[in-house]
Order: structure tokens, then C-alpha cells, then sequence
């Protein structure tokens, strides 16, 4: 058996002599039968032998004139070929080089040496052997233009064979550039044309040189149109490829990938994963698309690569939300009410407004989830009353703190083009719970801010507008998600910072702040043991008496809420447990008289009334952050020419305030029994104590007034008296605000009367009770009301009346 092993070096052999060599071929040669291969002279090839005949025709050729006739077989399968089995025509060739293999086959290295025809098969002896005709090319015939040509074409065809990828070796372009003979050139691209066995042997079987090179410049012009096609066909064949041979192409590829790194599993496991939650997600059909050609993302990408890290990232958060995951709200009022009540001392409005809200959830279930707004001062306790709203109605919890805020992707979300995106604050929380109806709290909403990044006001007016939650789409998400099933309340110190339409979409419920009996009660059943478990202490080692409880509230405090008097309690409780730590494990009974010992000295000064009558002085109220306080007007009159002026860091409302007072004054001057010489010969100086303190507002203007009519009157203010109101020129007296925070700091000042606009009376009933009973309320229309309620009459006056 002979085949082929085509070493493309071993055509370097030197053949170029082998013409010049008078080499005599014998009438009768050995024959080596070859399979698959057809040999052209001056081809030097290896051939392995296996078969018997073979390998003896090779030790006679070897032991004689180390010729030998290569013929092919008509048919590779034939074991033991006939005359009628082979070729007539083979190549004569020299065996140059033989070794023995250890599986008993044979190597030779054979040189073509010349065409050759057999005249006869002997196939009776050892070895195959035939008569042999050697076949001569014509000599000496002049070159033709036509030969010429054919010759450049053939070099050129096979330079462009190997352009075009054909797997031509350097050696042989080398051979072709320097050979002149068209039949030498003719055998040389044949030999490298992979031709199949029936061309080859055509081409063999031609004698004429000429004919020869134009046969297999034929054969060389349609292999460089096939190589052509193939060349057009690879590079468009990624573009015409159909889908879905493409994605089963490369998908094999990858796993043959990912198997060879060993990396395909984990990720594959992944894949399998998300698939299998995909099938028990419940979500809208935009969602199940979404996710569906994300994870076919993540099946076609490197485990490795930094898209699949965004692309998992983003699957994780998908998945991890509560779609359609609810807690089951408590529908009992009863319950909710307790619950309500064990956590927050008074706030009836809101604890109403919370029942009500449950009163309609028990009734339909398709009510939104309500979006209040909590306003008031520090410490009133608006975040622990929005958990304790969660705890009533049986939902979870989240608080977010928007103080200070600046970007709208802090709500909305980054877009997945950034590295390091994530969802908004929104769908966070909402992670965070596991739950689509939490009460969700955002806090400080009034200090929100806004720059080039955009404004997170406007971008929480998608969020909390029940016509438009529903489909919330968060940048990072790209889906819509549904917040309407969520209870928002927002937290706020003041109305005003907050954007208009951003106000619009809740419903405001104030917390102005707590009494003074209000805090009494706070403090001994919620602040106390609170302080009393976190300090360590019990009932047996400290106790508060409300006295001492109070008189912190009225000297060591100063606020609308809690904050303070909590901080104040905690100071005890630390020193109390300093001694129980030092072994004295005694009760230690807080009272009012021993406190000092323990909180130092009073911080604040009780707001205190006059304790007399005087000229000048009249009493005001004034709302502050931190609730109502008292405030003292003070006007004199000295020698001038009618000038007036104001003192005490004052506004400009309150400016204009005192300017009206002086000018209904001097219109009004007769019927107040002011002599007209008052306002021209004397200059009036208004002052407000406290005057560090910025002050502002139109409350003032009956206090104002009534502080210039007394001046001009020479009538004393009544000391226990406290007024508010606007007033106009026309001596109208018009409502103002911040009414329960006014009357609680007269209460705590110890007023006995209060003198409020008409308008105004309809807040008395935000008043507490004992509030209206200890005070006297006085409901006036015209600031000359306020003057008969606020000034004391002389004896003259009293006399006259």
C-alpha cells in the first residue's frame, strides 16, 4: 500500500539536473501501486508501503537500478488490482531514500523522473512489473508569443491562488518564478492544485508540453474562480447567515468555549435560575419581554466580560422586587386604635384621618394609598408616627431622608449606561421590604434641593400623584412598576420651601406642636421608660414626679416637641445610674426642688407677664418653628417733630404694621381723646425686645397700635392682656395665623385674657380644653375694641362713660 504525506520542503530537492542527467530507464521496471495520488515528474514525495508486493518491489528496485514505475489504481479500494484496475500511464522514479517502520510499513523518498506507458502487467511474479514505454516530450521547438503568455499566466494564477488563501508554499512560487519549460511548469501547478485523481491523471497522460500547460491553466482558472466565490461567500456569510443557524453556530462555539475554560457551568446554572423564576413571576407582559431578552443577553456573553456583571446585576434586581407581593392590611379599627393610642399621646386629627382611611379600605379594596403630609416643628414626632401608622395597619416600614437631596437620579434611578447604576430610592426601600404596599416615608421634603442635575421635586411628582404612580418607570428598571398600592407620607418642618405643585399633590396635616400637660403626659409614659431601658435603671432605683417633669418642660426646655425634654430626662437617668454603678443602689426620687442638682441651673426663662400695669406696654403673641412665644411692645414718646422710629431687628410687614398704627392714630385722634399736638410736637420710638432676634409678620399690628395709643393717651395696657391681629388704616382688625400655638404660650406666660380678630374664631376649636377654661377670649372686628378690652380708663374717662 502506498499513500501520500506531501512534504511541500522536500521540493526543494535540486531537479533541475535530472534533464541533463542521460538517465537510461530500463525496458522492465517494478511497479508500486498508489492509492490516491497521482505523481508528475520532478515531484519529489514520501510514500509509505505496507503492502507486500509493494515492499518487495521496492528491495528488487533498490538491489538493482533503484527505479521503479508509480502507477495509480483506477480504484483505492482494489486489494490486489488487474490489469484492467490501473492507469496505463505512470511516472518513472528514482527512490532516493528508504527507511523501515516499527509497524512493519516502509518510507521512501521517490524523485519523478519521466512519463511512462506500460506495455504489459506481470502480475505473477513477487512483485508487480510491466514492460515499459517511456513517453518523450518534443525538444528544441521555439517559444511562441502564445507559450509565453501561458507561462506568465500560469505564475500569475498561482500568485493569486495564494492571495487568495490556497495553501501554496513559498518554495514552490519560488521554483515557478525560475522555470522556463511549460511542461516542467505545467507538472509543478498541477502537482499543487490538489486535483483529484481522474484530472490528474489526464493531465499526466498528455504528452505535448503547450497542450499540457494550457489543460492545467484551464484547471488553474477555475480553481482561482472557486477560490473567489469561497473568498466572497466567507466574508458575506456572517451577513446572510440565517438567525437561526447563526445563534445554534455560535452558542456551540461558546460552550465549546466555556467548556474548555471551564466556565460554562456556573453561568449556564445561572441562566437556568432565572428562567426557573421567570415562570413563577406574575408580571405585566412589557416585564415577562423585558426579562425574557435580558436573559438571552446573558446566555450569548462572556462570564468574564463587564456586560455580563450589569446584565446579571440588573436580573438580580428584577427579581428580588415584590411584584405583586402585599402584606394583608388590618381592617380592625379597634385594634389599629389601641395601637394608635399606645404609641402617641393626643394627635386626635391625624389618628382620625388614619381610621378613616382603614374604615374605606375595609369597605373596597380598590382604594390608592393615601399621600400625607406631615408639618410641623422638630420633635413632634412625625417619623415615629408614620411607624406607628405601619405597625396599625399591620404594613412594613421604610424611611428615606430627602434633606438635602440635589439629584433626580436619587428617585428615579441611573440609567444602565453608567457604571455602577442602581435603581432610585423608590424601588430600593421597596426592595429592601419585599413588599408593593409598605408605608413609605420620606422625610425632610422641604429641604429638598435641586442644581444641574436636575430637581428630585419634580421627579417626586410622578411618585406621589395617584393618577400616575401606577406605572412608575424608574431609569435603572425601564419597566413600570406600581407604587399605587403604597401609603407616602412626607415629613416637613415648613410649608413654604416645598414647590407648589409638589404641595399640591398631598394632603397636609399639621402637627403645630404639643402643651405643656401634653408633654406632661408624653414624658411619663413614653419618654421615661424609654430612658429608663436604655440607661439600664428600673422603677426601684428611680422615679420622676410630674413637678419635676414640668419644671423641666417650662426651665430647661424650649420647643414645640419633645426632642429636648428627652435629651434633658436622659442627663438624670445617666447620673442616677453613674451612682447605682458606684454601689448605691437606693431609689433616687426626682422631685422639682432636686433637680438642680442634676440639670444645673434653668436654660430658659419662663416667659413671665408684667406684674403691674404700665404706659407703652402692651402684650403680643408670636409663632416661631419651635411654637408660640410672648412678646412685649414697647413704645415712649420725647420732644421731636413727629418722627418715628422702629427698633428690635423688625421686618418690613412689621414696619408697615407700626406706620398704619400712627397713622390711624393721628386720623383718629379726637375720637380717642388725643390732643392734636401730641403727634407734631414729640417723636415716638417703637422697640421689641429681644432684639437680636429677626422678627416679622402682620400679627403685631393691634399690639403695635395699642402700645402708640397708650403713649398718646397716657392710658396703661392692662398686664394680663395678650393680643394678635392685622390691622388695616380703615382700624379693621384681620385674622391671622398660628392661632393654637399663640394661645399655649399665653397659657404658659399665665394670661388671663387673649383679644383675637373675629375671623379667627373658628380656631378655637383646635384649643384644648383646659386652655379655654382657664382663659378669657375676646373676638374683636375694629382696633377700637382692642383699646376698650386692653387700655385702663382713667377716672376722668370712667367718669365721662
Amino acid at each position: 500500500m502506498a499513500e501520500n504525506n506531501k512534504n511541500n520542503k522536500d521540493q526543494l530537492e535540486d531537479i533541475s539536473e535530472i534533464k541533463d542527467k542521460k538517465i537510461q530507464i530500463p525496458k522492465e521496471l517494478p511497479i508500486l501501486m498508489l492509492r490516491d495520488i497521482v505523481v508528475f515528474p520532478y515531484m519529489v514525495i514520501p510514500l509509505f508501503v505496507g503492502r507486500d508486493k509493494s515492499k518487495k518491489a521496492i528491495d528488487h528496485s533498490l538491489a538493482s537500478h533503484r527505479m521503479i514505475l508509480l502507477l495509480t489504481q483506477r480504484h483505492m479500494e482494489t486489494e490486489e488490482p488487474k490489469r484492467e484496475d490501473v492507469y496505463e500511464v505512470g511516472t518513472v522514479a528514482l527512490i532516493m531514500r528508504m527507511l523501515k517502520l516499527p509497524d512493519a510499513r516502509v518510507r521512501i523518498l521517490a524523485q519523478g523522473l519521466v512519463r511512462a506507458k506500460i506495455t504489459g502487467l506481470d502480475e505473477d511474479k513477487p512483485y508487480y512489473s510491466a514492460g515499459v514505454e517511456v513517453i518523450n516530450e518534443p525538444e528544441g521547438a521555439a517559444k511562441s508569443i502564445e507559450i509565453e503568455a501561458l507561462v506568465r499566466n500560469a505564475r500569475s494564477g498561482l500568485e493569486k491562488a495564494s492571495s487568495l488563501g490556497k495553501d501554496i508554499p513559498p518554495e514552490v512560487m519560488i521554483l515557478a518564478s525560475n522555470i522556463e519549460e511549460p511542461g516542467r511548469l505545467a507538472d509543478l501547478t498541477a502537482a499543487n492544485l490538489e486535483l483529484k485523481v481522474n484530472e490528474a491523471q489526464r493531465i499526466l497522460e498528455i504528452a505535448d508540453p503547450s497542450t499540457r500547460l494550457k489543460k492545467v491553466y484551464e484547471l488553474l482558472t477555475r480553481e482561482l474562480e472557486l477560490l473567489d466565490v469561497q473568498s466572497k461567500i466567507s466574508s458575506e456569510a456572517k451577513g446572510e447567515m440565517d438567525k437561526l443557524q447563526k445563534q445554534y453556530f455560535l452558542r456551540q462555539q461558546m460552550k465549546a468555549i466555556q467548556k474548555e475554560l471551564g466556565e460554562g457551568s456556573e453561568i449556564q446554572e445561572e441562566i437556568k435560575s432565572y428562567q426557573d423564576q421567570m415562570k413563577k413571576l406574575k408580571v405585566s407582559q412589557e416585564v415577562q419581554e423585558e426579562l425574557e431578552k435580558q436573559i438571552k443577553r446573558l446566555s450569548q456573553m462572556h462570564p468574564e466580560s463587564a456586560e455580563t456583571a450589569v446584565v446579571r446585576n440588573y436580573l438580580d434586581w428584577m427579581f428580588a422586587l415584590p411584584w405583586n407581593k402585599s402584606t394583608v392590611d388590618n381592617l380592625e379599627l379597634k385594634s389599629a386604635k389601641v395601637i394608635l393610642d399606645e404609641d402617641h399621646y393626643g394627635l386626635d386629627k391625624l389618628k382620625e384621618r388614619i381610621l378613616e382611611y382603614l374604615g374605606v379600605r375595609k369597605l373596597s379594596k380598590k382604594i390608592k394609598g393615601p399621600i400625607l403630609c406631615f408639618v410641623g416643628p422638630p420633635g413632634v414626632g412625625k417619623t415615629s408616627l408614620g411607624r406607628s401608622i405601619a405597625r396599625a395597619l399591620g404594613r412594613k416600614f421604610i424611611r428615606i431622608s430627602l434633606g438635602g437631596v440635589r439629584d433626580e437620579a436619587e428617585i428615579r434611578g441611573h440609567r444602565r449606561t453608567y457604571v455602577g447604576a442602581l435603581p432610585g430610592k423608590i424601588i430600593q426601600g421597596l426592595r429592601r421590604v419585599g413588599s408593593d404596599n409598605p408605608v413609605f416615608m420620606m422625610d425632610e421634603v422641604d429641604k429638598i434641593g435641586a442644581d444641574f442635575r436636575g430637581d428630585p421635586s419634580s421627579a417626586l411628582l410622578e411618585v406621589l400623584d395617584p393618577e400616575q404612580n401606577y406605572s412608575f418607570r424608574d431609569h435603572y428598571l425601564g419597566v413600570p412598576f406600581d407604587l399605587s398600592k403604597v401609603m407616602f407620607i412626607t415629613t416637613a418642618n415648613l410649608l413654604d420651601p416645598i414647590q407648589p405643585a409638589f404641595r399640591d399633590r398631598m394632603e397636609v396635616l399639621r402637627l403645630p406642636g404639643y402643651t405643656e400637660e401634653e408633654k406632661l403626659q408624653i414624658a411619663l409614659r413614653h419618654l421615661v421608660p424609654k430612658q429608663l431601658e436604655e440607661n439600664a435603671l428600673d422603677e426601684k432605683l428611680i422615679s420622676f414626679t410630674p413637678g419635676a417633669i414640668k419644671k423641666i418642660i417650662s426651665l430647661y426646655t424650649r420647643e414645640a416637641g419633645v426632642r429636648n425634654l428627652e435629651r434633658e430626662i436622659a442627663s438624670v437617668c445617666r447620673k442616677v445610674a453613674r451612682k447605682v454603678a458606684e454601689g448605691k443602689k437606693k431609689l433616687t426620687k426626682i422631685a422639682s426642688k432636686s433637680l438642680e442638682s442634676y440639670l444645673g441651673p434653668p436654660k430658659v426663662f419662663k416667659d413671665q407677664l408684667l406684674k403691674k400695669d404700665q404706659v407703652g406696654v402692651a402684650t403680643g403673641l408670636a409663632w416661631t418653628a419651635t411654637g408660640g412665644e410672648i412678646l412685649f411692645v414697647e413704645t415712649t414718646k420725647m420732644k421731636g417733630k413727629g418722627a418715628l422710629s422702629l427698633t428690635g431687628s423688625l421686618g418690613d410687614v412689621m414696619k408697615e404694621s407700626a406706620q398704619a398704627g400712627l397713622s390711624y392714630a393721628k386720623a383718629h385722634a379726637n375720637e380717642l381723646g388725643i390732643k392734636s399736638h401730641v403727634f407734631s410736637q414729640n417723636d415716638f420710638h417703637i422697640h421689641i425686645p429681644e432684639g437680636a432676634i429677626p422678627k416679622d409678620g402682620p400679627s403685631a399690628g393691634v399690639t403695635i397700635a395699642a402700645s402708640l395709643i397708650s403713649v398718646c393717651s397716657d392710658l396703661k395696657v392692662k398686664w394680663d392682656v395678650a393680643m394678635t391681629g392685622e390691622i388695616t388704616l380703615r382700624g379693621n382688625v384681620l385674622p391671622v395665623g398660628g392661632i393654637k400655638e399663640k394661645v399655649l404660650a399665653a397659657q404658659r406666660a399665665g394670661v388671663k385674657t387673649m383679644i383675637l380678630p373675629l375671623a379667627n374664631k373658628k380656631d378655637l376649636i383646635d384649643i384644648p380644653k383646659k386652655a379655654k377654661k382657664e382663659m378669657q377670649f375676646i373676638f374683636v372686628e375694629e382696633v377700637n375694641e382692642v383699646f376698650k378690652h386692653a387700655l385702663v380708663k382713667n377716672a376722668t374717662q370712667k367718669s365721662k362713660s
